[in-house]
């Protein structure tokens, strides 16, 4: 990881209201030189049975948390963009633990890392801080049960079509084992599947690039 240019105070206020109250002086300290770190995209932010560091605030860019198998499938757990955190992260802090999950720069990233004490401190004095944490569990925890329904309840191809309604794009530039790894798969029943998509003329396939073609027969699939 390498320094950034200084990043102006009210900028991370922005991204961070909850940190709003707190003394110049000692939001100046945050932002010492050698807080703020640049990760190219594919770099390890954080990696599992490593000890935490600190906690990282997004100002660019977005990670992604995934959990590694025995097997080397991944699964997906969420995703990190600027004005949010990682709860595995202050987990972590919180509990004096290592990480069971890893951090990865999904593209090129800007981070404020606070480090330990200053989280800890943060915590204990700093209600509105403390209230975002907070609230970061409660979202995240939201989201990983509603994952947890789906890998358990829901059919490979419902989730299949939630992904690719998700990312909210008419094409998407993925290739199957990215999006094998976001569902906890592997390629070639990612690749039957998308296959069968195509030939009920939900989706165009080429080269690490699909198309969706019938936005609604997608939505009927992630239902049914």
């Amino acid at each position: 990881m390498a320094p950034t240019a200084a990043v102006e105070p009210q900028r991370l206020l922005n991204l961070y209201p909850a940190l709003s109250g707190l003394p110049a002086e000692r939001l100046a300290a945050l932002l010492q030189p050698g807080a703020v770190m640049h990760l190219p995209a594919g770099t390890a932010v954080f990696a599992e049975h490593q000890p935490c560091q600190g906690f990282p605030l997004l100002l660019e860019g977005h990670i992604k948390v995934v959990k590694l198998a025995a097997s080397g499938r991944e699964l997906m757990l969420y995703r990190v963009g600027p004005g949010g955190s990682c709860i595995i992260s202050s987990s972590c802090l919180l509990g004096h633990t290592e990480y069971n999950a890893r951090g990865i720069a999904e593209t090129p990233l800007t981070l404020l890392a606070l480090p330990v004490p200053a989280f800890a401190a943060l915590m204990l004095e700093h209600a509105p801080f403390r209230d975002f944490v907070f609230h970061l569990f409660a979202e995240r925890i939201g989201e990983l049960m509603q994952l947890v329904e789906e890998v358990a309840f829901a059919r490979l191809d419902q989730r299949l079509a939630k992904l690719l309604l998700a990312r909210n794009e008419a094409v998407l530039n993925v290739t199957h084992q990215q999006l094998a790894d976001e569902l906890g798969s592997v390629r070639e029943i990612v690749s039957r599947l998308l296959k069968g998509f195509s030939a009920q003329g939900l989706v165009t396939l080429g080269r690490e690039q699909l198309s969706i073609v019938d936005r609604a027969g997608l939505q009927k699939m992630a239902l049914v």
